[in-house]
């Protein structure tokens, strides 16, 4: 081994040494590895950036665009939400969403194609109550199978065809992938369909502040202080209309905080206790 490998194998280990810490972002960490590189002889300087301009990277990014157009237009995701509403199986669910991510990463960038419907994936994760790995994990399956079907469906395929290209003359067409990425991808999918279920289901994240605060009924108590010109039943027997007993001037009391009201007083819900007042300084809640 010469010092200049045994010095970009160096580099090579302190990246991943970088990318396991996961303090550094990871396009800091890659600028830090090419400017050390540059620094310590093994990448002339006038090709540091040479790389940017090759066509295997316009290609990537190209793709990279067009999935975040169709993704912020939201055509895929409605269309996926509106078929999904008539699959009461998950395992229906399932096969549709993966089956979707797969030939659309044919298309498209893999990555992209992940991203734009990982948002479905959550909403049919909770319409199932299901943990929502049962359903990214297929996903991210579905994605790099998906990406054997076509040239632009993920990075290697471009690679080995730009070196067939430098070797042979000519690359490998759009499809030239699919017979084998076809089969592979169907094969993948059928087990995905039946095989779910050794899917970790158990593991469920934290509950979102959403969901902590999706309370679909609840009690509230208010307290009159002594102060307050607001009426002592004002607090009693509100109408199933909504309606609230006319005041002219109010202050309010709940929470432990105190807050002058303008006239006319809020509007009490009918969803409010209907018994008495608690004590003076006491409020009740329950969810």
């Amino acid at each position: 081994m010469t010092l200049d490998q045994g010095l970009a194998f160096a580099v090579l280990a302190g990246m991943m040494l970088l990318f396991i810490w996961d303090r550094i972002r990871y396009d800091m960490v890659a600028v830090l590895a090419l400017l050390v590189s540059v620094l310590i002889g093994i990448v002339p300087a006038k090709r540091a950036f040479s790389g940017f301009s090759d066509d295997i990277v316009i290609i990537v990014g190209s793709a990279l665009i067009v999935s975040a157009a169709v993704a912020r237009s939201g055509l895929i995701e409605a269309l996926i939400a509106r078929i999904s509403a008539r699959l009461s199986s998950m395992g229906s669910q399932l096969l549709l969403i993966t089956a979707s991510v797969t030939y659309l990463s044919a298309l498209v960038k893999n990555i992209g194609a992940l991203a734009m419907l990982m948002p479905a994936a959550f909403q049919m994760a909770k319409r199932s109550n299901a943990s929502p790995s049962c359903f990214l994990m297929p996903m991210s399956f579905g994605s790099l199978l998906g990406g054997l079907i076509t040239l632009v469906g993920t990075s290697p395929n471009i690679i080995v065809s730009r070196v067939r290209e430098e070797m042979t003359g000519r690359p490998f067409e759009m499809f030239d992938y699919a017979p084998v990425g076809l089969g592979l991808s169907v094969a993948g999918l059928l087990f995905l369909r039946f095989g779910y279920r050794l899917l970790p289901a158990s593991r469920r994240a934290a509950p979102t502040l959403g969901e902590a605060l999706d309370i679909t009924d609840y009690v509230t108590g208010m307290s009159r202080s002594p102060e307050s010109t607001v009426p002592a039943n004002a607090t009693q027997s509100p109408s199933p209309t909504r309606a609230s007993t006319p005041a002219t001037s109010s202050s309010w009391k709940a929470n432990r905080k105190r807050w002058n009201a303008p006239s006319p007083p809020p509007a009490f819900s009918s969803r409010a206790s209907t018994e008495a007042p608690p004590p003076t300084d006491q409020r009740r809640t329950s969810a």
